[in-house]
C-alpha cells in the first residue's frame, strides 16, 4: 500500500456540507477531535521522561559553527532553572515574557519556560528593534504588552530600541548586558535550582490559561494582539496529528529559519517539532544573497525529512537544486513533503522544484499546503493528499467549520473551532468586530470548492476579499489569484508583484525584479514582460479583470522598514501601494517609457 493510500500515513479527507437557508454552506470536517493535551508544558514532561537523550534543539556555534545540541532532558533541565529564575524575578501570571530578538536557543528556553509556569510569552519581529530608524512602534508594542520582563539575544544590538522603549520591567540579556543599566545576563537568571513552585504552577496552568501573544502581521497604529490560549495550540497540533498520522512513526526533523515573531513559524513548526518528540535545528540563514549559502550547508549536513517554507526561500533555493545535483541528493534524500504556504506558491517554482526532485529521485516529491492565520493557531485546512498543482489549501481539520458566504463575486470563508482564538488583548471593539452573529472567526480570506460535487477535493484559496477592488467599468478584481498568475507568467525576472487598478479602467503591475533580471539587455527583458501579459490576458480570456494591460519595473526592492515586506518574505500589498503612489500615478496616467512596458 501507498503512502498516500495509507490512512496510518495521511488520513482520508472525509467532510461535510451543509447548505444555509440565506445563501452560502458550511463545510466541516466529519471526524471528531481526539483527546487534547492540557498545555504546552506537557509535551515536554512526556519527552523528557520517554526520550530523555533524543535530540530536541540544535542551533550553530557563532564562532566555530559547530552544532550546540540539547536533548529533551537537557531543554527541561534548563526550563525548570529558567522557570525559577522567572518566579524569583516577580513575573506575574498576567505579565508576559516579551522577546525582541531572532530565533535562538536561549529564545526556546526562555518561551517555554515562560509557559511552563502559566505566563504568557510573546515575540515581537525583531526587525522592529534591529533594521528600523524609528523605535516608536516597538515602544507602542510594548506599552501595549505591559510585560513582566523583556529579553532580547544581544545588548549591543538592541540596547537602542530597549532604552526608546523606556522599559521599566527587568530586561533579560544574553550577551553584551553591560550595554543596557541594570540588566541580568540570562545566564545569571537561570543559575538558581528549581523548586517545587515551578511544579506547582505548572499544575495551575488551565486549557484557557495564556499561552502567547502574537501580534497581527503588517498592522499599523495601535497593534492588535491576539491571545493564543493553550487549548488553542494544544488543539491544533490534535488535528495535525489526525491529518498526518505518519507523524507518529516519523518524528519530524526540521531546518526551519521562519520566525517565531509569526505564527506558523512557532505555533505549527516548532509546537509540531515538540508535540511529536522531533528534532529542530534553527537555521541561522536566510532567503537572501549571501545568506542562502548557510541554509544549503544546514539542509545538506541534516537532512530533514519536512520542509517548510515561503514562495521567496523557495526561489531561492532552487537555484542551488538545479546547479548542484550532490546537494538536491541530499535535500531530497529523506524529505517526505514540501510545504508551501496557502496558495502563494506560483506554478512556475512548482515546475522548478518537481523537475529539481524528479531528477535525483526519479519520481514527484509531495507538496503539501495549509491555510490559516495568527488568530487560529494557525491551521484551519490541511492538505493530506496528493496535489497535481498549486491553489489547493486542503480541508477543514478535525473539530472545524468553515462557513461560505457571498461577497461581491467571491465566497468569503469564516473559520469557527477550538483553535480560534478568544479576542484580542485589552481591545474589545476589535474582539467583536472579528466575530460575525454565530460566533464565527472573519478572517478575511476568499475561497471555493474545487469540485462542489466532491467537497472532499477541498477548498482553492481566492485571495484576500479586502484587498479586491473595483474598475471603474464596475468588474471585481481579484487580486491574490491574479498575483500568483503574473509572476508565474512573468518568471524568471518578477521576483514578485502589486497589483494596481483601483477605480481606474485598466488593470497595472508594478514589478520587483529578480536578480535574473539584472543580467538581461532592457530590449530583452521588455520583450519578455511583454510576452508576460500577453499571456496573462490569453489565460484570463481576455477579460479587463484577469489581463493587466501594462507594467513598472521598480528601482527599489520592498522596504521592510516601511513595512513593505514582512520578515517572512511576503509582501504588503496596501503598504506598497501607500509608499509608491506616485509610481502608480506614473504607471497610469503619464508612464516612463523606459520603465513601463505596455500589453500590444
Amino acid at each position: 500500500m501507498s503512502f498516500f493510500d495509507n490512512p496510518g500515513m495521511l488520513a482520508p479527507a472525509r467532510v461535510t456540507r451543509i447548505d444555509l437557508a440565506k445563501g452560502g454552506f458550511i463545510l466541516a470536517c466529519s471526524d471528531a477531535l481526539g483527546e487534547v493535551t492540557r498545555c504546552i508544558g506537557d509535551w515536554l514532561e512526556y519527552w523528557a521522561a520517554r526520550t530523555p537523550n533524543a535530540l530536541f534543539l540544535a542551533e550553530r556555534h557563532p564562532e566555530s559553527g559547530e552544532w550546540i545540541k540539547l536533548t529533551y532532558a537537557e531543554v527541561r533541565e534548563q526550563v525548570g532553572k529558567l522557570a525559577q529564575g522567572l518566579l524569583d524575578l516577580g513575573v506575574g501570571p498576567t505579565s508576559p515574557v516579551v522577546c525582541l530578538s531572532d530565533n535562538s536557543l536561549d529564545q526556546a528556553l526562555l518561551s517555554l519556560a515562560t509557559m511552563h509556569i502559566g505566563r504568557p510569552f510573546a515575540t515581537v519581529s525583531s526587525a522592529y528593534s534591529r533594521l528600523a530608524k524609528d523605535f516608536s512602534k516597538v515602544a507602542t508594542i510594548l506599552q501595549e504588552l505591559a510585560p513582566g520582563a523583556v529579553y532580547a539575544s544581544d545588548g549591543a544590538v538592541y540596547a537602542s530600541a530597549i532604552r526608546a522603549s523606556a522599559v521599566s520591567c527587568p530586561v533579560i540579556l544574553s550577551t553584551n548586558s553591560y550595554q543596557v543599566e541594570g540588566s541580568l545576563p540570562l545566564a545569571e537568571v537561570m543559575r538558581v535550582r528549581e523548586t517545587p513552585a515551578v511544579m506547582e504552577a505548572f499544575a495551575r496552568i488551565t486549557p484557557e490559561t495564556h499561552a502567547k501573544y502574537l501580534l497581527t502581521s503588517g498592522s499599523t497604529g495601535r497593534p492588535k494582539i491576539a491571545i493564543n490560549t493553550h487549548r488553542m495550540l494544544c488543539a491544533n497540533q490534535k488535528q495535525i496529528q489526525q491529518s498526518w498520522p505518519f507523524l507518529k512513526e516519523e518524528k519530524p526533523v526540521l531546518v526551519s529559519w521562519l520566525p517565531w515573531s509569526h505564527t506558523f513559524g512557532a505555533n505549527h513548526n516548532f509546537n509540531m517539532v515538540l508535540c511529536n518528540g522531533g528534532s529542530f535545528y534553527i537555521d541561522e540563514g536566510r532567503p537572501v544573497p549571501g545568506q542562502m549559502e548557510k541554509s544549503v550547508r544546514n539542509l545538506r549536513e541534516v537532512q530533514p525529512n519536512l520542509y517548510f517554507n515561503v514562495p521567496r526561500g523557495f526561489d531561492a533555493l532552487i537555484a542551488f537544486l538545479e546547479e548542484d545535483e550532490s546537494f538536491a541528493r541530499d535535500f531530497f534524500g529523506r524529505l517526505r513533503a514540501v510545504f508551501y504556504a496557502a496558495a502563494a506558491l506560483p506554478q512556475s517554482t512548482w515546475d522548478r522544484l518537481e523537475r529539481a526532485a524528479q531528477k535525483v529521485l526519479g519520481e514527484k516529491v509531495w507538496f503539501t499546503s495549509a491555510w490559516g492565520a495568527t488568530e487560529t493557531s494557525p491551521l484551519i485546512t490541511n492538505v493530506h493528499w496528493r496535489l497535481d498543482g498549486p491553489g489547493c489549501i486542503g480541508a477543514p481539520v478535525a473539530g472545524t467549520a468553515i462557513k461560505f458566504l457571498p461577497n461581491g463575486d467571491k465566497l468569503e470563508m469564516r473559520v469557527k473551532g477550538p483553535q480560534v482564538f478568544p479576542g484580542y488583548l485589552n481591545n474589545p471593539e476589535k474582539t467583536a468586530e472579528a466575530f460575525d452573529e454565530d460566533g464565527y472567526y472573519m478572517i478575511g480570506d476568499a475561497g471555493y470548492l474545487i469540485d462542489p460535487a466532491n467537497p472532499e477535493k477541498g477548498i482553492a484559496f481566492n485571495g484576500r476579499v479586502a484587498e479586491d477592488f473595483k474598475l471603474t467599468t464596475g468588474t471585481w478584481v481579484s487580486v491574490g489569484t491574479l498575483r500568483v498568475r503574473a509572476v508565474t507568467a512573468l518568471a524568471p525576472y518578477a521576483q514578485d508583484v502589486v497589483v494596481t487598478g483601483h477605480d481606474r479602467d485598466e488593470v497595472g503591475l508594478l514589478i520587483f525584479p529578480s536578480p535574473a533580471a539584472k543580467d538581461v539587455p532592457q530590449d530583452t527583458l521588455h520583450a519578455h514582460l511583454r510576452e508576460g501579459l500577453r499571456k496573462l490576458k490569453a489565460e484570463g480570456g481576455g477579460g479587463s479583470s484577469q489581463s493587466p494591460t501594462r507594467a513598472m519595473l521598480l528601482d527599489e526592492p520592498p522596504n521592510l522598514d516601511a513595512g513593505e515586506i514582512t520578515d517572512k518574505g511576503y509582501i504588503n500589498q496596501r503598504a506598497v501601494l501607500a509608499r509608491r503612489a506616485e509610481e502608480v500615478l506614473s504607471l497610469h496616467n503619464s508612464p516612463k517609457l523606459d520603465r513601463v512596458v505596455f500589453l500590444k
